[in-house]
């Protein structure tokens, strides 16, 4: 006989919590699906690692205006087939959010505003090393599921190491954006887009033996080349790290 719980059971078999789980979103340009299988495939094949079936907010913003109609069980398909889990979408017009729904994808709920998050300038490292003994050794752990990338990487292309350091054994040129959870090494001219950190590591660090880039960002605090960078880290052996929410940059001694 198959026993049913009372309505007075004191422990309930859920419960109901709100989550504020950071989600990955893809901005649709273009309902042309043949075009997005494209470039999916060309990414993919320069970052087979880039996706690990993520949970995917399809935002239509772009597209809103425009109200173009979009085949959204075709393109389900093609985001399971690279490795992304659409859950939801956002920013369309009312035609596309009922087709959505239709289609078994629900709104997203709206994101609470963030809090600004002040960007310093940026300081060298000689300004600060007056607190920090020089004797005092610095010991960087690297990750086990370092990625090591060993052919030059140029404009457009993009490398994550999603949960670890990323290694780069040539030049990052300009456009191109190396981005990793834990640190970047790059032995070779950093010109491009630096991001490590990528989750929120206040820990990771930034290194290269000619560092140059067009941007740098460290757990979201980031500096772009607007301003030049110190004469003592400019195309030099330099690393950078996060010293109370500011970028601070230090030559590499040989």
């Amino acid at each position: 006989m198959v026993g049913v719980a009372s309505t007075g059971d004191p422990f309930p078999v859920f419960d109901l919590k709100n989550t504020n789980l950071p989600l990955l979103a893809l901005q649709l340009k273009s309902a042309d699906l043949a075009a997005l299988a494209g470039e999916l495939g060309r990414r993919l094949s320069e970052t087979p690692n880039l996706f690990n079936h993520d949970p995917l907010v399809i935002d239509l913003a772009l597209l809103r205006e425009a109200d173009e109609a979009v085949d959204f069980a075709a393109l389900m398909a093609l985001l399971r087939d690279s490795r992304m889990q659409p859950v939801a979408v956002a920013g369309g017009s009312p035609a596309q959010m009922e087709a959505a729904l239709a289609a078994g994808l629900p709104e997203a709920p709206e994101p609470p505003a963030p809090k600004p998050r002040p960007v310093r300038e940026v300081e060298v490292i000689k300004e600060v090393v007056r607190e920090v003994p020089v004797e005092v050794p610095v010991e960087v752990q690297v990750a086990a599921n370092t990625l090591v990338i060993d052919k030059p990487l140029r404009s457009g292309q993009q490398v994550y190491a999603k949960g670890g350091d990323l290694v780069v054994l040539a030049a990052v040129n300009f456009g191109a954006e190396v981005i990793a959870d834990g640190h970047i090494h790059v032995y070779a001219p950093l010109r491009g887009k630096a991001i490590a950190g990528h989750r929120g590591n206040t820990q990771a660090r930034i290194f290269s033996t000619c560092l140059e880039p067009e941007l740098i960002a460290i757990a979201g605090v980031y500096r772009t080349t607007e301003t030049a960078l110190p004469a003592e880290v400019q195309g030099k052996p330099a690393q950078v790290r996060l010293v109370d929410d500011k970028l601070v940059m230090e030559p590499l001694k040989s």
